[in-house]
C-alpha cells in the first residue's frame, strides 16, 4: 500500500522540478528545421549570404576577437591565482564525482577530439608548404624550410592551446559555480542571476538558451560533418572504398545510433566508458609513431615549439594585422576564435557538469594546462613526424593537401611500420572522438531543453541526436556543410558578447561570497574550529553565573576542546 504514494513524490520532484521547456525546445527546433531547409534548398545562396556576413565580421570585428580571447585567458588565470580559487563549483564539502583521469579524458575528447585527429597532421604541414598568402603564417620564411618548419609548429600550438580552452573554461566555470553552488540549474541563462535578476527564468533568458542550443546543435553538427570525411577517407585507404557522398551519410548514420545509445544511458556509463577508452587508444597510437617515428626529432620539436610559443605568446595573442599578415589571421586565427567561442555552449556546459565538487583552481588548471600540454604532445608527434618527412624529402604531402586535409593523417600513417593497423586505430580514434563528442552534445541540449536537468528525459536527447546526424548528412549530401560552418562561427560574434556577460556575472557573484569560502581548505576548517570553540567557551561563562557546570555545556567541556586544539 505504501509503495505508490512514497514513489509518487520521487516522480514529482523528477518531472514537477525539471519540465520540458516549450519555449526554449520549440523555438530551437523551428529555427533548426528552418536553417536546415535552407541549407538543403539553396545551399548556394545561403553559402553566399553567410559567407558575405562572414567575411564583414571578421574584417571589421576581428580586433574584438583577439581582445577578448586574450581577456578570457587573463580573467581565468587571476581566479586560478587568487582566493577565489580556493571556491567550490558546489558547497564546500563537495567531492569530485569523477576520477581526475576520467574527468580529463572527458573534457579533451569533447573539446577538441575530432579536430585533433583532423588538423593534427594537416594544419603544421598546411602551414609548411602552403604558397597562398592566407595560409601562410607571420614570420614564416620560404616553404618547405626548417625555418619555416618551426613557424608551423609555433602557430598549430597557438591556435589548439591556452586561449581555446580559457574559453571553455570562463564559461564552464560560469555555469558550474550557478549551476552547484548557487543552485541555479545547469543552463547557460542561469549565470546571469546578478545581472538580470528574475528575467534569466525569462525572456531575455530564453533567448540566451535557444542561441546556446543553436551554435551547439550546428557547431556539433558541422564537426560531424569533417569527422564522417575523415573516416571514409579511412575506409578508402584501408578497403579501397572510394569517397562517395552515400558513404559518408552511411557512416553518419551508424554513428548516429552508437552515440544516440551512449548518450542515452547518461555521462557516467555511456560517456565516461567512451572517453576513457579513447584516451587509451590515442596514447597506443601517439606513444607507437614516437618511438617508430623520429623520436629525437620529435622531442626536439616539443622543446623548441614550446620555447618558441611561450616566448612569442603575447605578440601572437594581440596580433591583428594593422601592419600585414591580416589575410592569415582572418582566415586562421579570427576563424578560430570565432569557432572556438561557438563551441562554448556545448562544451563549457558539459565541463561545468563533470566539474562538480572542484575547487575553482583546479578547474583552471585542469581545463586549460592539462589539455593544451597533452595538445602540444599531440602536435609533436603527429606533425612533427609529418614534418620530418617533408623536410628530409621521405614523402611530399602537397598533392594530398591539395585534395583535401582528410587524408593527410592515413597518408603519413603509411610511411610507418604496421601502417594497416594505425590507419584502422585512427578511424576508431575518429569513431570514438565522434560518438563522444555528439551525445556529449545530445546531453547538453537535452538540459538546455528541460531547465537544466544534469539526466534529460531520454526522448529528448535522442531527438537532439538524431537532429545531429540529420543535419551532418543532409546538409554534406546537399553539399552546404561549408556555409553552415561559417554560419556557426557567425553565431559566435553575439553569443562572444554573452560570455563577457557571464564573467562579470562571475565575479559580482564571487565577489559577495562569505570570506571564509574564499580560505584554503585547511585555513578555513581551522576558522571555524576556532569559532565554535570561542562561541562555546563564551556560552560556557555565561551560563556559569546561572549554575551550569562549565564542563558540561552541551555534552562538550571548555577542557575537552583545549585538548583537541593541542
Amino acid at each position: 500500500m505504501g509503495g505508490p504514494d512514497t514513489a509518487e513524490p520521487a516522480r514529482e520532484e523528477r518531472e514537477g522540478h525539471f519540465p520540458l521547456d516549450k519555449v526554449t525546445f520549440g523555438v530551437a527546433a523551428g529555427l533548426a528545421i528552418a536553417f536546415l531547409a535552407w541549407g538543403t534548398l539553396d545551399s548556394s545562396g545561403m553559402g553566399t549570404t553567410t559567407g558575405n556576413i562572414l567575411s564583414w565580421l571578421t574584417t571589421t570585428f576581428g580586433w574584438l576577437f583577439i581582445l577578448v580571447s586574450a581577456s578570457f585567458l587573463l580573467f581565468s588565470a587571476y581566479l586560478a591565482v587568487t582566493r577565489y580559487g580556493n571556491i567550490k563549483l558546489g558547497p564546500d564539502d563537495s567531492e569530485p564525482e569523477f576520477s581526475t583521469f576520467s574527468w580529463v579524458s572527458m573534457m579533451f575528447a569533447t573539446g577538441m577530439g575530432i579536430g585533433l585527429m583532423f588538423w593534427g597532421v594537416a594544419e603544421p604541414l598546411t602551414y609548411l608548404t602552403a604558397t597562398d598568402a592566407s595560409s601562410i603564417p607571420p614570420g614564416r620564411g620560404e616553404a618547405g624550410t626548417a625555418d619555416s618548419a618551426r613557424v608551423a609548429m609555433e602557430y598549430a600550438f597557438f591556435h589548439w592551446g591556452f586561449h581555446p580552452w580559457s574559453m571553455y573554461a570562463v564559461i564552464g566555470l560560469s555555469i558550474g559555480y550557478f549551476a552547484y553552488r548557487k543552485g541555479a540549474g545547469n543552463l547557460v541563462s542561469g549565470a546571469f542571476g546578478p545581472l538580470l535578476g528574475k528575467r534569466a527564468k525569462e525572456g531575455p533568458g530564453k533567448a540566451i538558451d535557444v542561441i546556446a542550443i543553436f551554435a551547439t546543435l550546428f557547431g556539433s553538427a558541422t564537426s560531424l560533418g569533417l569527422g564522417a570525411l575523415q573516416i571514409t577517407g579511412g575506409l578508402d585507404d584501408v578497403f579501397g572504398s572510394g569517397k562517395s557522398k552515400w558513404l559518408t551519410v552511411a557512416v553518419i548514420a551508424v554513428l548516429t545510433l552508437c552515440f544516440v545509445l551512449s548518450a542515452v544511458t547518461g555521462v557516467e556509463k555511456g560517456v565516461q566508458f567512451l572517453s576513457n577508452a579513447n584516451a587509451i587508444a590515442a596514447v597506443l597510437l601517439v606513444f607507437f609513431l614516437f618511438i617508430v617515428g623520429p623520436t629525437v626529432f620529435i622531442l626536439s620539436t616539443f622543446t623548441e615549439s614550446l620555447g618558441g610559443y611561450l616566448t612569442h605568446l603575447p605578440t601572437m595573442t594581440f596580433r591583428a594585422g594593422a601592419f600585414g599578415n591580416s589575410e592569415f589571421l582572418s582566415t586562421w586565427t579570427i576563424f578560430y576564435w570565432a569557432w572556438w567561442i561557438s563551441w562554448t555552449p556545448f562544451v563549457g556546459m558539459f565541463i561545468a557538469r563533470i566539474s562538480k565538487g572542484r575547487t575553482i583552481r583546479q578547474f583552471v588548471v585542469y581545463v586549460i594546462l592539462v589539455p593544451s600540454i597533452v595538445s602540444f604532445v599531440w602536435f609533436s608527434i603527429l606533425g612533427g613526424s609529418a614534418i620530418d618527412l617533408q623536410l628530409t624529402g621521405a614523402k611530399d604531402f602537397t598533392d594530398e593537401l591539395a585534395a583535401g586535409s582528410e587524408g593527410a593523417l592515413f597518408s603519413m600513417l603509411r610511411e610507418y611500420p604496421l601502417a594497416s593497423i594505425t590507419v584502422v586505430l585512427a578511424v576508431f580514434l575518429v569513431a570514438i572522438f565522434f560518438i563522444t563528442g555528439a551525445d556529449s552534445a545530445s546531453i547538453v541540449m537535452g538540459m538546455l531543453s528541460q531547465n537544466g536537468k544534469e539526466e534529460p528525459m531520454r526522448w529528448l536527447v535522442i531527438f537532439w541526436g538524431v537532429a545531429q546526424g540529420a543535419v551532418a548528412a543532409v546538409l554534406l549530401f546537399s553539399g552546404g556543410l561549408g556555409a553552415l560552418q561559417t554560419l556557426v562561427i557567425i553565431v559566435a560574434g553575439p553569443f562572444m558578447l554573452v560570455i563577457c556577460a557571464m564573467c562579470v556575472s562571475l565575479m559580482k557573484a564571487l565577489r559577495a561570497e562569505p570570506y571564509e569560502s574564499t580560505l584554503p581548505p585547511r585555513v578555513r576548517r581551522a576558522v571555524l574550529h576556532a569559532q565554535r570553540y570561542d562561541s562555546l567557551e563564551h556560552h560556557t561563562v555565561a551560563l556559569a553565573g546561572y549554575g551550569a557546570e562549565p564542563e558540561e555545556v552541551n555534552g562538550t567541556s571548555v577542557a575537552d576542546e583545549d585538548e583537541s586544539r593541542a
